[in-house]
């Protein structure tokens, strides 16, 4: 076996190994339990600092509020849809009017906070964002609002763009507590919490902003995808997966937290694949990040929790935060980031440990997409770009393969003369490279380069909002899932369904792109010479369609990704090692082929 012939199979199975290892799927935690008791707080409160919000009512507001009959003013925008509960003053019913949950035109909008009982329930039972207040030292017993306190509605009818709303709630003992919410055009929601202070003595107080969702998201997960809180403090990213939160609860009933102090801007929230809930102070302000899980209420709780505030007696204290709740969209999240100066927001998008690969690569997919319309042409454009921008490296690496064509009769007078003498072979085809001046090792740097490419290509296509749903051409109407058609109903001559993803058939069921992908391969392998070892050849015929059968259950837009970069690669090497006098017989090449595995069966 040459050596040009072992770099190339050594870097296949390194590309398939990545692949297959990032591929690995496994399957989310169990739903919640909907009947147990709610938390309690787990911190101790300090004079500066307030005890972690609990997602308990205070004493003064006692019972339970059922969610499907609570008092609720509803939400109304461009882009969302849903309500305001006034058991808790909570945002806990909200619907985007952009997506749908499926590519059916009847499909249901996709539903991202949610509470027990509502409507097309698709993901977690009860998912919302509140804010409140907690005591902090010198404060003595104040009555504070709870999830069961029922608010007023002060002012406003509807929220929308135009028209905020304001709740108010009085304990009854010289305290009026309000929410003033607002929201923009997009995700966006500003609130302002204020506390009127009518007693005779001064009231220390610190506000937060919680997100809480019972159960972990139901769509399974990868090692490529992050899922679960995401917080940026003071330039740093944190983040948990669902199942890392779940080690947080050492105590089955307060349970412990994740806490870092924030020293001047940030944000803290829970996210899935392509929505997220966040909960952002006003920069520069300072706050305590804390992420922390219930596992009596299979709760995963995310917070900001603001610094104590002292009210005089007849002044009002008041605290501003926002809540993004919403698709992750790379231009709406880029645009908050850079118009209201919220640190590191784009990285809420999951660009993964090749973020410097990733982020550049999905910038310019995206313009390509802005400029051409669509998104598979927009990946074909990409790849020419990748191509061109490796060419001078490839261009090295096809004349070196064209070389080693020039030094193939030389090598087989080396082989004939050397016999079963390995050592001597070795030694001889050695001398032979570096008289010749040619690096054997060279003609597998394409497939090298291509590894962390092919991945951050994989994650961009996996990741990303905008590849979701988005059409190619014919049946491909969504390139972020795999190839819809399928070898088993003739491609939909036959009348019946294809396997759904995930069962025993769905390996079998090709698709078009997948068989395009391995006759490409086939064909870019014929470039080179059959080799003369019967193992050897029997591995490299087999591979093309090995990598057809593994692919075809990735995300059309990678294979479309991945014939185009086959294309172009054959048509690169072959001009090349045209100009050098050594055009490729491919069709010579595919019958030496076969002679050979048919003496090798033989």
């Amino acid at each position: 076996m040459d050596d040009q012939n072992k770099n190339l199979i050594l870097a296949t199975v390194l590309s398939f190994l990545v692949i297959l290892v990032w591929y690995t799927v496994f399957a989310p935690p169990p739903g919640a339990d909907l009947t147990a008791p709610p938390p309690a707080a787990s911190q101790q409160a300090t004079p500066d600092q307030p005890a972690a919000p609990a997602e308990t009512a205070p004493a003064a507001a006692t019972g339970q509020i059922d969610p499907k009959t609570a008092p609720r003013v509803a939400i109304d925008t461009p882009r969302l849809l849903g309500t305001i509960s006034l058991a808790g003053g909570r945002i806990d019913d909200l619907s985007l009017k952009d997506y749908r949950e499926t590519l059916d035109a009847d499909s249901p909008i996709v539903r991202l906070l949610s509470y027990p009982g509502a409507e097309n329930i698709v993901d977690a039972e009860s998912y919302y964002a509140t804010w409140g207040w907690q005591g902090a030292e010198g404060s003595g017993q104040v009555a504070l609002p709870g999830d069961a306190t029922i608010w007023t509605l002060e002012k406003g009818t509807t929220l929308t763009p135009d028209t905020p709303v304001t709740l108010a709630w009085d304990n009854g003992a010289g305290l009026v507590f309000r929410r003033e919410i607002a929201i923009d055009a997009d995700y966006m929601f500003s609130v302002t919490q204020s506390v009127e202070n009518n007693t005779g003595a001064a009231v220390r107080l610190a506000p937060y902003g919680l997100v809480l969702r019972e159960g972990a998201p139901k769509t399974p997960t990868t090692y490529v995808l992050h899922q679960g809180s995401i917080g940026m403090a003071d330039g740093q990213l944190h983040d948990l997966t669902f199942k890392k939160m779940t080690k947080l609860d050492a105590d089955p009933v307060a349970g412990q937290a994740e806490i870092v102090d924030v020293a001047s801007g940030g944000w803290i929230g829970l996210t899935d694949k392509y929505w997220m809930t966040t909960i952002i102070p006003e920069p520069g302000q300072p706050f305590r990040l804390l992420a922390k899980y219930a596992a009596n209420r299979d709760d995963y709780i995310t917070s900001a929790q603001l610094p104590v505030i002292e009210i005089a007696p007849g002044a009002t204290g008041t605290s501003a935060t926002r809540l993004f709740a919403g698709a992750k969209e790379w231009e709406t999240i880029r645009t908050y980031e850079k118009n209201l100066n919220i640190a590191g927001f784009i990285d809420s998008i999951d660009w993964g440990w090749f973020f410097f690969l990733t982020k550049p690569m999905f910038w310019l997919l995206h313009h390509l997409h802005g400029l051409i319309g669509n998104m598979g042409f927009a990946i074909i454009a990409l790849t020419f770009v990748i191509k061109t921008l490796v060419f001078p490296l490839a261009r090295k690496s096809y004349i070196s393969m064209a070389k080693m064509k020039e030094l193939q009769p030389e090598m087989e007078k080396l082989k004939a003369e050397a016999g079963e003498d390995r050592q001597k072979m070795q030694q001889g085809m050695m001398a032979l490279y570096k008289k010749e001046k040619v690096n054997p090792a060279s003609g597998c740097l394409p497939i090298l380069i291509q590894i962390p490419i092919f991945y951050s290509l994989y994650k961009v296509i996996y990741v990303t909002l905008e590849l979701r749903h988005a059409p190619f051409v014919g049946w491909l109407r969504d390139l972020s899932a795999p190839d819809p058609s399928s070898i088993l109903n003739l491609f939909g001559l036959l009348p019946w369904a294809t396997p759904e993803p995930g069962s025993l058939f769905f390996l079998f069921s090709l698709g078009v792109l997948p068989i395009l992908l391995g006759i490409s391969m086939w064909f870019q392998q014929k470039l080179n010479p059959a080799p003369t070892d019967p193992t050897q050849a029997t591995v490299f015929a087999w591979m093309p369609w090995i990598f057809m059968f593994m692919l075809g259950s990735f995300a059309s837009g990678l294979v479309l990704y991945w014939i185009t970069n086959n294309a172009i690669t054959f048509i690169q090497q072959y001009t090349i090692m045209a100009m050098h006098g050594k055009r490729p017989d491919i069709f010579g090449n595919i019958r030496a082929g076969f002679r050979r595995n048919g003496a090798a069966e033989k």
